[in-house]
């Protein structure tokens, strides 16, 4: 990887979009440090020191804790992924959606200016439910209708210029925009954490506890990280024969190919979709004001709470891990079920004149296909939740409390590989510039001279 971007700063081009990329995160990294105009930032401080469950954590990792600061990014582009889930789950719903998902580039350019309006709509949406619910509790120096209506824009505005940020990324950067600005937030949070750690377990200890507590706490991460790139990486190949066609003096087809089946297919939508339904009845709850609540309603919270699991002294509470567990699963399988259609890949196939070989084209394809897909799906989910209950039982077990989890490394992981990728390409591709054009960008120093 260091080879690479060393690589890659030789490059011109490719050097210039990196630093466009730097440049790009240095501003949305100021903003997150912005207050929003109107905020009383004592009620912040004291709700969030107060809290002792985590509706709040898994918004605080994805906004760099923009959140609770309540900077001018506090919703961070927590609107435009959920916008980008809804639109891909309404275009298998909506026929007039799907049909502009297969007319091509101009197809997505119009989806994407749709997911750009309904982004401002839940901004719009989150910020005002934000405004009036905590804002009668202290939120504003002073609730009226002016402060609010000036932090609902606010909020508003950081959010879709988050989104402006992250798509002039994916134009002029390098990677994919959206997904750079997320990883800049989650890492942003990691050097506290890693503060809190040697807080907890090794400052005032003896130097041999504590030397052999950071020694764990870096072999777990490391192992954490090795089985995320492997899940990442995973995939199972399903091999393909198209038969050969004589047309006049020419023979096409005749080639074996492969159709690559990711083992997690899904990626970390199933553990966004599970977290983010286990937190609602806690949001709910501590907006009303009855987060600390006693009762069977009391015992409910405690249980969706993750930082009540894996607690040897009310390991009662781990039933929630148990619900959180089959929540996963059951969004792995929904989700690859409805952005991968085995029937449409067994009929182009057999369109094209492919076929499994050793399978039959048509209906035993398509079961061939779904057969392993599930199998795939079913060892991907169990990786996620892998991922997942590692830091859940260090944190309930010895109580270490850090905002990067499972979710957080695979998108770091995730992230970090597909921009590495991207990189290796736009060279890949200068090179066979300055090997077929001499005037092109071997000239510029992006060719084979450049390396």
């Amino acid at each position: 990887m260091l080879e690479t971007v060393r690589k890659a700063f030789r490059v011109e081009d490719v050097r210039k979009r990196i630093l466009y990329t730097f440049m790009m995160l240095v501003v949305v990294r100021l903003g997150s440090q912005l207050p929003t105009p109107g905020v009383n930032p004592a009620y912040i401080q004291n709700f969030f020191a107060n809290q002792t469950g985590d509706a709040f954590n898994f918004f605080d990792a994805f906004t760099g804790g923009s959140f609770t600061q309540m900077s001018v990014f506090a919703l961070s582009i927590t609107p435009y992924i959920t916008s980008s889930i809804i639109m891909q789950l309404l275009t298998i719903a909506i026929p007039k959606l799907e049909e502009m998902q297969k007319e091509g580039a101009d197809g997505r350019k119009k989806i994407a200016a749709i997911t750009r309006y309904v982004t401002v709509g839940l901004a719009l949406f989150e910020s005002t439910a934000m405004a009036v619910g905590f804002g009668r509790q202290g939120l504003l120096t002073e609730f009226n209708f002016v402060n609010a209506a000036i932090v609902v824009c606010t909020l508003t505005a950081g959010s879709a210029f988050l989104m402006w940020i992250g798509e002039r990324i994916t134009e002029k950067g390098v990677g994919n925009g959206i997904s750079i600005v997320l990883l800049i937030n989650i890492v942003s949070r990691i050097p506290d954490d890693f503060f809190k750690l040697y807080t907890q377990f090794i400052q005032g200890k003896t130097p041999a506890k504590g030397l052999l507590a950071a020694v764990i706490i870096l072999v777990v991460l490391l192992i954490v990280v090795v089985f995320v790139i492997v899940l990442q990486g995973g995939e199972r190949r399903i091999m393909v024969q198209y038969s050969q066609k004589v047309k006049g003096r020419k023979t096409y087809g005749g080639q074996s190919t492969h159709i690559p089946l990711k083992v997690n297919t899904a990626g970390v939508i199933p553990v966004i979709f599970s977290s983010s339904l286990m937190q609602i009845p806690s949001l709910v709850a501590t907006a009303m004001g009855k987060g600390n609540s006693g009762g069977i309603g009391g015992h409910i919270l405690r249980g969706l709470n993750s930082n009540n699991w894996c607690d040897p002294e009310n390991i009662v509470y781990s039933i929630g891990l148990l619900f959180y567990i089959a929540l996963t699963i059951f969004f792995a399988y929904f989700y690859t079920s409805i952005t991968f259609n085995p029937l449409e890949i067994a009929n182009n196939m057999k369109k094209n004149g492919g076929f499994v070989p050793g399978i039959r084209p048509g209906r035993p394809t398509v079961d061939y296909m779904t057969k392993i897909l599930n199998y795939i799906i079913f060892i991907g989910a169990c990786g996620l939740v892998i991922v997942q209950v590692i830091p859940f039982f260090f944190n309930g077990v010895f109580g270490a409390n850090v905002s990067f989890g499972g979710t957080s490394l695979i998108i770091i992981v995730g992230v970090v590989l597909e921009t590495i990728k991207q990189i290796e390409s736009q060279m890949l591709v200068r090179n066979y510039t300055g090997f077929l054009n001499s005037k092109g960008s071997a000239a510029k120093g992006g060719g084979f001279l450049g390396y």
